[in-house]
């Protein structure tokens, strides 16, 4: 699977142990940085990663920055992403099953890498889209994308 992953210098340790673990796991990644532990705008990398996973057909994302608020807020601004914030993985479940999500954001700051960060990646991953009722849902949002009309 081809996932797109970024993060803000408060996230950069985190995202390169889960690049690493996405490469040993078999998937190709897209890395839209940073590189290194010196202060970017976490909005440059989420509308990077966003913007990836709209033009894609089958990738996610995964953005990480300290509190996840702030990738969160700005992926969600690129018509057709749904990022989603999670931290574990019944939130993650949820979200790809019910809202269709395509892009997953953790909160480096508060949510340390290891098995449980992995077990919320996986699930994120590997839940298929339920559509049914939530097709209905995800379809009302769509038509409104970039609008400032009322649902």
């Amino acid at each position: 699977m081809k996932i797109h992953v970024g993060a803000d210098h408060r996230g950069y340790k985190t995202k390169t142990r889960i690049v690493k673990y996405l490469l040993r796991t078999g998937h190709e990644v897209l890395d839209h940085g940073t590189g290194s532990e010196a202060p970017v705008d976490y909005p440059d990398i989420a509308l990077a990663v966003g913007q990836a996973v709209a033009r894609g057909k089958v990738s996610f994302g995964i953005l990480l920055c300290y509190t996840g608020q702030g990738m969160v807020i700005a992926a969600n601004k690129v018509k057709g992403v749904r990022a989603a914030l999670c931290v574990e993985k019944v939130c993650a479940r949820f979200a790809r099953a019910h809202n269709n999500a395509n892009v997953l954001v953790m909160p480096a700051g508060f949510f340390e890498y290891g098995p449980r960060m992995r077990r919320v990646i996986d699930t994120f991953l590997n839940t298929p889209f339920e559509k049914g009722r939530h097709q209905r849902r995800i379809d009302k949002i769509r038509k409104h994308e970039g609008s400032a009309s009322r649902v």
